[in-house]
């Protein structure tokens, strides 16, 4: 058994005359875009474009406008969280609708015998069994019937901490991507800015206080 974790977000539906000033990768709406150090230019620029996606942006629209109307927000969201993922048995468990990037950390209620808040439609939820946490896709009334009847994935709850750690290195990596990418951009201090910003909006960089072991 191989458990994986990794942070995603969920790629918007750009409105027709507010494509993203910039390129992007083109993936299909409502897929999860996967952030690491690996990102490309491309899946870097969708992410920041998913970003402005959930804020109010001032005509002409342009890169630096963009940017300046991230950065002038008190706080920035992204729809996503954390994919688990069994890569024996093929299954994958993704983020409930309206659940965020910047709530990742709460995966650690988990190993007080809790569940963190996984969004809705379908709920995701963490069981506690004994020294198994049991991630459902639909942890509802139709655990076990409908569309994700039966669809789980079991952690070991001493594994938890290191996949939250890695992470952590998988984001800390994505920003070091962001960076690069803006610098490739042109954004100079703003390029700076935005990669700081990102990093306390999502708490990124911050000590996780996780037990390991």
């Amino acid at each position: 058994m191989v458990i994986t974790m990794q942070a995603v977000i969920e790629v918007p539906m750009f409105h027709s005359g507010s494509a993203p000033p910039w390129p992007v990768e083109p993936l299909a709406p409502g897929s999860w875009l996967v952030l690491d150090a690996d990102c490309t230019d491309e899946r870097t620029g969708l992410f920041v474009a998913a970003l402005a996606s959930q804020i109010d942006v001032a005509p002409p629209g342009g890169r630096d406008e963009v940017v300046d109307a991230l950065l002038a927000e008190e706080l920035l969201i992204a729809v996503g969280g954390l994919q688990v993922g069994d890569t024996e048995i093929g299954t994958n468990v993704v983020p409930g609708c309206c659940s965020g990037l910047e709530d990742w950390r709460d995966w650690t209620q988990a190993l007080a015998g809790g569940s963190p808040w996984l969004g809705h439609d379908p709920g995701p939820e963490v069981e506690v069994l004994g020294e198994v946490l049991r991630v459902w896709q639909d942890g509802g009334p139709n655990r076990h019937g409908g569309r994700w009847a039966g669809c789980h994935v079991d952690i070991p709850r001493r594994a938890l901490p290191e996949l939250l750690l890695r992470v952590q290195r998988d984001l800390v990596g994505f920003l070091d991507a962001l960076a690069g990418w803006a610098a490739r951009s042109g954004l100079g201090q703003r390029g700076s800015a935005l990669v700081k910003a990102v990093d306390q909006n999502f708490a990124i960089t911050t000590t996780p206080d996780l037990p390991v072991g």
